[in-house]
């Protein structure tokens, strides 16, 4: 990368971390995708400061061609824009060229549901697994509170112990842009945090023993985070989906999120409620839930109204005798 692009990029970055306390896996991804673009302008003998509008569009329409997602061609002209911008209030540019850019927007996909039974044989085959007492429950209070508050699995395995002490009715969870929220806790998540605790306070009283100093993380490991990676936890959700019986094609942690949306949604939930402990800042992202909800319900009325049965029956009938 050529220094005064890597400058441009840095700046950028920083002042995203400074000015407005941008989540780390949203700097990686604007380093990702700046770093692609800078990539596809080397190629054509330009960088940012010789780039034009027409630069900029033709390296989406070449992204596009790449088969890359909606969603992907939307945040890498979300990231470009923004550092464009950036370069322009900077004095780094006398112009923005991306300006008047229109992205693709992103995909109005419903997410995948995950039924209360499929989340429940999730949950049985949490506290069925592990090598041994402590991954067992260390596994189930992974899921117990993922299901219960709803986190995002990098404010999961991320979590303070200290915010876990004393038996909280109420978990404080700092969310992207350092912004803080309250999630209640569900009675079953509660015993799952307490048993886990037990145990993890008995490790941390081995480990001193040993002079090895005691992590502030819940669910601490070995690695340079210093906590349980989201990659380690998406392999051992896929792991429970298996033992449980549920098609791994549908199970994520993000899925999880869905649930606990989607059921709270269903069971009378507020969406106001539901947006304050997603994390949502705007109640536009939460509603897409009540599409899910509609969905589903449209679902169950064709699978189990005796009319629908009624209407799927003569239709089978139908299509028998005209194949006699």
């Amino acid at each position: 990368m050529q220094s005064a692009t890597f400058h441009w990029i840095s700046a950028f970055l920083e002042a995203q971390a400074a000015e407005l306390g941008a989540a780390t896996n949203t700097l990686l991804a604007y380093g990702r995708d700046l770093k692609d673009f800078d990539a596809y302008l080397a190629a054509k003998a330009l960088d940012f400061n010789l780039a034009a509008r027409n630069d900029v569009e033709a390296y989406l329409v070449w992204c596009d061609a790449q088969g890359l997602a909606q969603s992907t061609l939307a945040r890498r002209l979300s990231a470009i824009k923004q550092l464009y911008r950036f370069a322009f209030e900077e004095g780094l540019r006398s112009d923005n060229p991306a300006i008047q850019i229109t992205g693709p927007g992103k995909s109005k996909r419903l997410p995948k549901v995950l039924s209360e039974q499929e989340v429940d044989r999730l949950l049985e085959a949490a506290r069925s697994s592990g090598r041994n007492q402590q991954e067992t429950l260390r596994n189930t209070c992974l899921m117990e509170l993922l299901y219960a508050t709803g986190m995002r699995v990098s404010e999961l395995v991320s979590l303070p112990v200290s915010a876990t002490r004393g038996d909280p009715r109420l978990l404080l969870i700092m969310g992207k842009g350092g912004k803080e929220r309250l999630v209640p806790l569900s009675a079953p998540s509660r015993a799952a945090l307490s048993s886990w605790l037990a145990m993890r306070d008995e490790i941390d009283a081995a480990s001193q023993a040993q002079k090895i100093p005691a992590s502030r993380f819940l669910f601490p490991s070995r690695g340079a985070s210093g906590h349980l990676t989201r990659h380690r936890f998406y392999l051992m959700i896929k792991e429970f989906a298996v033992a449980g019986g549920v098609d791994p094609s549908k199970v994520t942690p993000h899925t999880l999120r869905h649930a606990f949306a989607t059921h709270l949604l269903a069971h009378g939930a507020d969406l106001r409620a539901i947006q304050t402990m997603l994390g949502h800042a705007d109640v536009a992202t939460t509603e897409i839930y009540t599409h899910v909800l509609e969905a589903r319900l449209s679902e169950l009325v064709l699978e189990n109204h005796p009319l629908a049965k009624t209407a799927l029956r003569k239709s089978q009938g139908s299509t028998s005798s005209d194949g006699q």
